[in-house]
């Protein structure tokens, strides 16, 4: 009987804790919405100064298109004569873009894990390696994106020929890993000295260690770090489908919507909407992954 009436209080406060991130979500959206139509109502409509430095938007329906006109673009079609509408297009950019996101996240997840690992076995290469991963984030990803975009069609390994897509899944493993590596590493250098003896104690070898004592001390670590590598990969995708004008995607939306912006601005920040909605599908993602994960567990560690 106890542990029946301890069993419903800890699910009324994990109801309690969804119900209320999702009532943060909402109410920050309409914070947003709430400052974007106040800023039109009392901005400057050529933008301003503070103190002596230009910085204030402008506020015309040019640059600055009312909510209603943005969320409306969507059920208008995409060309005259057309069936598609802009939402369709949208969504299918979002779909593109959300496949080499996965590939990219995938890749990031493998390699951090595995730098992790090893530079927790090796404290040598915890030295060698870790000063250089963060020097790889200080890379300019919009410099970067043209070189590694070059190699589709011209890299070939057993037949197989590098596609192009796969540049911009690079680039968001790119962004991906480092928050991985650093977070599993943490993680994975968590368990206490006691824990460590009594592991070796039972000689148990390395290897069952890690995989009894050091990846579940990790899991705490290495969400937050999920989360960040998620954010990661969306943002690598994007900028280098903006960079590199790969088609398909939503980065290639913002470029094509982005020159009608002087005839027609509110269908650009449709774009900017399915970029801002793959970021939360990514998140949510993530965020399944760690009520799967982080079940029955206590929440002690804040990374």
């Amino acid at each position: 009987m106890s542990a029946v009436t301890t069993l419903v209080p800890r699910r009324q406060r994990a109801w309690y804790r969804r119900s209320r991130r999702s009532l943060m979500f909402v109410l920050a959206i309409v914070l947003v919405a709430t400052l974007w139509e106040g800023y039109k109502l009392v901005g400057p409509q050529d933008g301003g100064q503070l103190f002596g430095w230009k910085v204030l938007p402008r506020a015309k329906d040019r640059v600055m298109p009312h909510i209603s006109d943005i969320l409306s673009r969507f059920s208008d079609p995409i060309n005259r004569g057309s069936d598609e509408t802009v939402f369709s297009v949208v969504l299918k950019g979002v779909w593109f873009s959300l496949r080499l996101v996965l590939a990219g996240f995938g890749m990031g997840l493998v390699a951090g894990v595995l730098l992790a690992v090893v530079m927790c076995r090796l404290r040598i290469a915890e030295r060698a390696i870790l000063p250089y991963l963060v020097i790889s984030q200080t890379v300019p990803l919009i410099a970067l994106a043209p070189l590694v975009v070059s190699w589709g069609g011209k890299l070939q390994l057993f037949g197989w020929e590098w596609p192009r897509w796969l540049s911009a899944s690079v680039l968001g493993a790119f962004l991906t890993f480092f928050p991985i590596a650093v977070g599993t590493l943490r993680g994975l250098q968590s368990p206490s000295a006691s824990s460590l003896e009594l592991m070796d104690s039972y000689a148990a070898p390395w290897r069952r260690t890690l995989f009894t004592l050091r990846f579940p001390s990790a899991v705490p670590f290495m969400v937050p770090a999920l989360k960040l590598g998620a954010a990661g990969s969306v943002i690598g995708v994007v900028v280098s489908e903006i960079s590199t004008g790969l088609r398909g995607g939503i980065g290639r939306l913002v470029i094509e919507f982005g020159r009608a912006t002087t005839s027609d601005p509110a269908i650009v920040y449709t774009a900017v909407l399915g970029a801002a909605f793959l970021g939360l599908v990514m998140a949510g993602m993530v965020s399944l992954a760690e009520i799967v994960v982080m079940r029955n567990r206590p929440k002690e560690v804040e990374a």
